[in-house]
C-alpha cells in the first residue's frame, strides 16, 4: 500500500547518522472496500454433516482401564488415610519444632533437672528387677517424684487432674462389673440377696 523512499545514502561509517524517510501511497492500486469477517474462508462455519465416531479402544487402553478399576479402592483408601493423618502429622511436626526451639533457648538449670529426672527413672528400672509390674510402676513413679521436687506447682495440677480421671475410670469400672454381675451371676428370682437390697 505504501512505498518507502529513502533520501539519504552514505558509506557504512556514516550509518549512525539520522535520515528522513517519507512514505507515499501507491497510485496504481485501486481502492477496495474492506472484507467482513464471515466472508473469509478461515471463519466459515462448516456444514452440520459431521458425525462423532468413537474409535475402538486398543488393548493398551483396556489394560490401563482394568488396572485403574483394580487400584481404585486402594487409592481411595490411601487418600482417606492421608486426609485423616495429615492434621496429626502437622501438629506433631509443629510440636517437634516448638520443642526444638525450647531446647535451643532452654531456661538456666533445665538440663541438670532433666538429668536428675532421667537418672531417677534409671534407678527405678534397676530396682524393678524380676517383676513386670514393678517395671511398669517404679520408673515412672521415681521420675514423677523427682519431677515433683523441681516443679511442685505443675505436680499439684497433674495430681488433681489424674485423680479426677482415676476416679471417673474407677466409677465406670464399678458400673461395668455391677452390670456384668447382674446379668450373669444373679438369678431373676433371688432379689433379696443382692448387694443393693439389705
Amino acid at each position: 500500500m505504501f512505498k518507502v523512499i529513502q533520501r539519504s545514502v552514505g558509506p557504512a561509517s556514516l550509518s549512525l547518522l539520522t535520515f528522513k524517510v517519507y512514505a507515499s501511497q501507491k497510485k496504481d492500486s485501486p481502492h477496495k472496500t474492506s472484507v467482513k469477517v464471515n466472508e473469509l474462508s478461515l471463519y466459515s462455519v462448516p456444514e452440520d454433516q459431521s458425525k462423532y465416531v468413537e474409535e475402538p479402544r486398543t488393548q493398551l487402553e483396556e489394560s490401563i482401564s482394568h488396572l485403574r478399576q483394580y487400584c481404585e479402592p486402594y487409592t481411595s483408601w490411601c487418600q482417606e488415610m492421608y486426609s485423616q493423618t495429615e492434621p496429626k502429622m502437622q501438629s506433631l511436626v509443629k510440636w517437634g519444632l516448638d520443642s526444638y526451639e525450647y531446647l535451643q533457648n532452654a531456661p538456666p538449670g533445665f538440663f541438670p533437672r532433666l538429668g536428675v529426672i532421667g537418672f531417677a527413672g534409671i534407678i527405678g528400672l534397676l530396682l524393678a528387677r524380676g517383676s513386670k509390674i514393678k517395671k511398669l510402676v517404679y520408673p515412672p513413679g521415681f521420675m514423677g517424684v523427682a519431677a515433683s521436687l523441681y516443679y511442685p506447682q505443675q505436680a499439684i495440677v497433674f495430681v488433681q487432674v489424674s485423680g479426677e480421671k482415676l476416679y471417673d475410670w474407677s466409677l465406670q469400672g464399678y458400673i461395668v462389673v455391677e452390670d456384668f454381675w447382674k446379668e450373669n451371676f444373679q438369678k431373676p428370682g433371688n432379689v433379696k440377696n443382692s448387694p443393693g437390697n439389705k
